[in-house]
């Protein structure tokens, strides 16, 4: 019986007169895998089936237009309409690619990857934009293993030189940004830089979801986010519980609605709602020019460098994974030999005087051991 595991599916593999067999299972029991697997063994040598059929394996456009598009918009355009603004960036230039779009998918290997990344440069877009088109094509080549139309998805590979938004803006060029900042652009920011929430998820605030008496200054829930992790309470810093206190009292302390309200589609400010102002900010404070989304990178450095554990730091930033959230954690030398302490003091004990006295019954054994 072969049978193995692509992520969590079960798949089988055997051969049967010469001819190798492999499908999915769809199944994420092992042992129903196996029944399936007998059972099409049996069927074969009874003759009661021929060899399956191969299967047709679609071209990229036909299956980003037939099943990946229909998929990604009933999944995110109302859920996460950001997603399914990438999502969507991402599968028309597959479908719009002369390299790609009428390869069939088994048919799409790395050097072929590589060629449609230097499309994408020819047709004049940024690194970072490249490396965007190139993370919806690994997506897609993904689903389309998960969904088992492939059986593997080959390598993509990214192109180096992306610009990241990875600046850590200093406590001097906090305050001269907020300084120069008008009042909407100083509220959100404040409110960024003293929770690390991502800007789309400060955008979206309720009133509802602000507790005045929680925790020591308040709380706020995010209700939804990027990830399911995305939904989480966080505690208000003194200066955000009056920021938001303030906005509060102004609204005529409002028991629900948007907390940033703007005459746009959603009802609430978005990126571009404050990208001038932003721009405004920063030449009137002479620092230097930083993304919005730098704040939040700014805030989960600071916590990483107060020595805050990673299991924290990705509960309080809505990270999915804790691998992502490593990059802000870096133990000192003084926090690894103090957990080292701990762990010697737990195998004897925890008591100093105990670990001195095995130390004695050691070093009378080895005495004995040399006189006998």
């Amino acid at each position: 019986m072969a049978i193995y595991k692509r992520g969590s599916i079960y798949w089988y593999k055997f051969t049967f007169n010469g001819e190798a067999i492999r499908e999915s299972t769809r199944q994420k029991n092992q042992h129903t895998a196996r029944q399936m697997e007998a059972a099409h063994r049996a069927s074969l040598a009874k003759g009661e089936v021929g060899i399956r059929d191969k299967k047709d394996i679609p071209t990229l456009k036909s299956f980003c237009t037939n099943r990946v598009e229909p998929w990604a918009k009933s999944t995110f355009e109302q859920a996460s309409p950001k997603t399914w603004l990438w999502y969507g960036f991402g599968i028309d230039s597959l479908k719009n690619s002369t390299t790609l779009a009428n390869l069939k998918l088994n048919d799409i290997g790395p050097e072929l990857v590589a060629e449609y990344a230097s499309e994408r440069q020819r047709d004049g877009l940024q690194i970072s934009s490249v490396n965007s088109c190139l993370r919806a094509l690994r997506r897609v080549l993904r689903l389309a293993v998960e969904w088992g139309v492939l059986e593997a998805s080959p390598k993509v590979k990214f192109l180096s030189g992306e610009h990241r938004r990875e600046r850590v803006i200093t406590p001097k060029e906090e305050a001269l940004y907020l300084a120069a900042a008008l009042p909407l652009l100083h509220d959100v920011s404040v409110v960024l830089f003293d929770t690390g929430m991502r800007p789309e998820e400060c955008h979206c605030l309720r009133w509802e979801n602000i507790t005045w008496d929680g925790g020591r200054n308040g709380v706020l829930l995010i209700a939804k986010g990027k990830t399911k992790a995305a939904r989480r309470v966080l505690p208000l810093s003194p200066r955000v519980r009056m920021v938001l206190e303030n906005r509060w009292k102004a609204a005529g302390e409002p028991g629900e609605g948007w907390v940033w309200p703007a005459k746009t589609k959603d009802g609430h400010i978005n990126h571009d709602s404050l990208k001038l102002q932003h721009k405004k900010a920063l030449k009137l404070a002479k620092v230097r020019s930083f993304e919005v989304y730098s704040i939040r990178h700014t805030f989960l450095t600071r916590l990483g460098e107060s020595g805050c554990d990673v299991w924290t730091l990705a509960r309080v930033a809505g990270h999915s994974n804790i691998s992502i959230s490593q990059r802000y954690v870096h133990p000192s030398e003084d926090a690894v030999l103090n957990a080292l302490s701990r762990l010697s003091g737990h195998n004897f004990g925890h008591s100093a005087e105990k670990l001195n006295s095995a130390r004695s019954g050691e070093l009378l054994l080895s005495t004995a051991n040399r006189e006998g």
